[in-house]
């Protein structure tokens, strides 16, 4: 009896231990199957385009406003809004009631003048004959004089009735704006204005800090919207001489040829311009999370005892499939780029090669 008592005891002992192996065995495989596995890439250093992208406006190159130098009415208006017109064109024909009055004046003044003249070549041959006197002779010059100059004035105001008559365009543009019609006295307002679209000038706002970077000449690329992905090539013409204090930007004009007129005053755009290249890290865009709720982005990066730290990072350029870090992620560091999503910040992780 003693001996089978003493072969139970031995088979409990053994069930227990074997029982205690099975359970050891199974906890440290949960365990193991519980370290995520994870992919990494090591990083580096490249040079890489600074590229920085600017809101635009455009703007005419150049505005001219036609107006009346005296007051007058408006006889005739031969273009609208939105009409293209050369320079020299006839735009505005205005009264010329008072042509004619100025043209009385110049014959008037001519009449005195050659009136003046007589009688100062006669004050000068009565003086030689012993008839006059020198007095005399001055006196008649100063009206000589004076006569001269009446004649010049009624002549200016001819000519700037004649002027005022028919209105021109000084340059080659678009009329964008028309404030009277035929029959309307003219005003402060300008008959008619007219912008140079050929070139454009595109205006945008660079902060102070990039100031340096930009000079007269660099070549820019221009997108609009109405135009989609296509690609305008512009010119850095003119760099201003201040800073704004209120948000410390300055402002810089690019010149945009535009003969087939396809960009128009007002539009929408934006500006591409290279301020040179940078050494950055680069890391393929699988690696870069972006925090959820906010603006932030994180990579996790493996660390030499075989956990993950997460780091912030600050995004540069995008590079095809790949991102520009300015900050976050050192050269030379193992970056986890499939895996992420069962990452925290220290959690020890299983790679493959």
């Amino acid at each position: 009896m003693k001996t089978i008592k003493y072969i139970s005891s031995a088979l409990v002992l053994a069930l227990a231990l074997g029982s205690c192996g099975k359970d050891k065995a199974a906890d440290e495989s949960e365990e193991k199957e519980d370290i995520p596995v994870v992919k990494t890439m090591k990083v580096g250093e490249q040079d890489v385009d600074q590229l920085n992208v600017y809101t635009a406006s455009v703007e005419p190159e150049v505005i001219n406003n036609i107006s009346a130098q005296m007051a007058n009415r408006i006889k005739a208006i031969y273009v609208d809004e939105g009409v293209k017109v050369g320079k020299g064109q006839k735009l505005v024909m205005l009264d010329d009631v008072n042509t004619t009055q100025y043209e009385l004046a110049v014959d008037n003044a001519k009449a005195a003048l050659r009136n003046a003249q007589t009688n100062y070549d006669r004050a000068v041959e009565l003086l030689k004959i012993g008839g006059g006197t020198q007095q005399s002779v001055d006196q008649m010059e100063v009206t000589l004089i004076n006569a001269k100059n009446a004649v010049a004035q009624a002549e200016r105001t001819l000519a700037n009735s004649r002027e005022n008559t028919v209105l021109t365009s000084p340059i080659s543009g678009v009329v964008t704006a028309r404030n009277y019609d035929p029959g309307d006295m003219t005003g402060a307002l300008p008959i008619l204005t007219v912008a140079q679209i050929n070139p454009v000038k595109v205006v945008i706002n660079v902060n102070e800090s990039q100031l340096s970077t930009i000079h007269k000449g660099m070549p820019v690329d221009l997108t609009f919207n109405t135009y989609g992905d296509e690609v305008f090539k512009g010119t850095v013409s003119l760099v201003m001489p201040t800073v704004d204090a209120a948000s410390r930007t300055v402002g810089v004009e690019i010149t945009l040829p535009n003969g087939d007129g396809r960009v128009l005053p007002g539009m929408f755009g934006r500006a591409t311009i290279s301020h040179g290249q940078a050494s950055h890290v680069v890391v393929p865009d699988r690696a870069v999370v972006k925090q959820q709720g906010s603006g932030d982005h994180y990579v996790y990066v493996l660390k030499g005892d075989g956990t993950v730290s997460y780091n912030k990072v600050e995004l540069g350029q995008r590079i095809g499939t790949s991102y520009e870090l300015i900050s976050g992620v050192p050269a030379g560091s193992e970056v986890i780029v499939e895996g992420q999503n069962a990452l925290t910040d220290g959690r020890k992780v299983q790679v493959i090669k």
